[in-house]
């Protein structure tokens, strides 16, 4: 083989590693870029949570929201309940939901909201809103 074969020959290999290290560089950017933005991604609290009653119980139990998302009461009991916060002039308070009644309500403020149903109040949940 000639010296211009074997140049040409190791010039080809050459160009084939700096492309695979380039795309390797190109690959790991991309990556590090996405981490970037995972890492930075809005809050993924949600604008709306929906809350079961069924079998006496609120599911979920907790929910953690952020300021302005509602929160939507649904009964799938054959009975009544209701959603209503704690306290003396609670902030929030359902009718009696029957079967498949829902209630709704915005949180705009942050706390700890517990609530509870006043037919059944040993029914309890509580919303977070941070």
């Amino acid at each position: 083989m000639s010296n211009s074969a074997n140049w040409t020959t190791l010039t080809r290999w050459t160009a084939i590693v700096w492309a695979v290290l380039i795309l390797i560089g190109i690959a790991l950017a991309r990556a590090s870029g996405a981490k970037a933005a995972a890492t930075t991604a809005p809050s993924t609290q949600p604008d709306a949570v929906e809350i079961g009653i069924t079998d006496f119980h609120f599911v979920p139990a907790e929910v953690t929201i952020k300021p302005g998302a509602t929160v939507t009461w649904v009964n799938h009991d054959d009975i009544p309940h209701t959603a209503t916060a704690d306290g003396d002039s609670p902030l929030f308070d359902s009718k009696a939901l029957d079967t498949d009644d829902k209630y709704s309500f915005t949180f705009t403020k942050p706390g700890t909201y517990p609530y509870y149903c006043k037919v059944h109040p040993h029914m309890r949940g509580k919303i977070i809103v941070k």
